[in-house]
């Protein structure tokens, strides 16, 4: 007998079927699937994402964070944080496609044990009196209010509570986007305390109150606006942007194709993104999707903070921008 092709092997079943309907199952089984019959589109005119405009109140967050303190200490879990996540799904994680946003607290005497992972980090310190601070591979860095402190991927990082009051803080990091890279790394200190080796009275990784003040005074006041893009070389999937608006000023009605969250420094005001409207108090936290027009309008003097993964659509060069007419 004449031996089959090489190139006919292993079809099987596709030699018998007789029509495109008889086709589609065999293709299916084969995980095949054709282009000219999918279930759901995979190209669209612009970008459209399950992920909702949410809104996190500190205020709520303190309260139940405040509590689980009652039960849950920096000795049983790694973090004693509250990760705000958007429900899309079964996604209990993730705030946006790429980023995670968490409230975390520490307690007088505690100590939250160092430890390093692939994830770039940062802090948005909120509530912090005397004698707290973050170690970052061995630099010991103050947390204060209104600090903005860096963690880059792979740095150890630990954070001490020696005072007598508790101290807050937002952290976001950008999980979700290594977790669809699958490139995570995670390490715990094999001495849990990290050794500080200097206390520098700066540091590239840390934009105190005062330093943004100083970067805030030197950018263009545009009617009421002040804002300042933060030189973070050392992460390079998070861009961080700190605005500064007059009471009753307002940014500019724009879109563009990042993911961002607003974080409230001080002062308030609302945030409009797509029709919908947020009163933000100090500490609260605003999630606004890829391509959905947003505006903040302070009520008072006000700083707000801005965290998004912008640099990761400029680099790919899928970044685009659109300001409201």
């Amino acid at each position: 007998m004449p031996t089959m092709n090489n190139t006919r092997q292993g079809i099987g079943d596709a030699d018998i079927v007789q029509s495109l309907e008889q086709l589609y199952p065999v293709l299916n089984h084969k995980h095949y699937t054709p282009g000219w019959h999918k279930a759901r589109p995979s190209l669209w005119q612009e970008p459209h994402t399950p992920y909702t405009p949410r809104q996190w109140r500190y205020a709520e967050a303190r309260n139940l964070i405040d509590q689980a303190a009652r039960w849950i200490g920096t000795e049983q879990a790694e973090r004693r944080n509250l990760l705000m996540f958007n429900p899309v799904g079964d996604n209990d994680y993730a705030s946006l496609p790429n980023l995670v946003s968490a409230y975390q607290m520490l307690c007088p005497g505690e100590h939250a044990r160092a430890h390093r992972h692939t994830p770039n980090a940062l802090r948005l310190i909120l509530d912090a009196q005397e004698e707290v601070y973050t170690v970052v591979d061995g630099v010991q860095l103050p947390m204060e209010p209104g600090d903005v402190l860096l963690t880059p991927g792979w740095t150890w990082h630990s954070h001490f509570n020696n005072g007598k009051h508790d101290a807050c803080w937002i952290d976001f990091l950008d999980v979700p986007l290594v977790h669809r890279l699958e490139s995570m790394f995670f390490e715990p200190h094999p001495e849990h305390f990290q050794a500080v080796e200097e206390a520098p009275v700066t540091s590239l990784l840390r934009f105190s109150a005062a330093d943004q003040q100083a970067l805030l005074d030197s950018a263009p006041d545009v009617e009421g606006v002040r804002s300042v893009r933060l030189a973070t070389p050392s992460m390079r999937t998070i861009a961080l942007t700190v605005h500064q608006l007059q009471a009753k000023a307002s940014m500019p009605m724009r879109r563009d194709s990042a993911s961002r969250m607003f974080a409230v420094i001080t002062g308030g005001g609302r945030l409009q993104v797509d029709g919908e409207s947020f009163a933000c108090q100090r500490g609260d936290l605003v999630a606004v999707p890829i391509w959905k027009f947003h505006q903040f309008i302070a009520d008072t003097n006000t700083r707000l903070l801005q965290v998004s993964d912008e640099p990761v659509q400029k680099t790919l060069g899928f970044f685009r921008e659109e300001t409201a007419k």
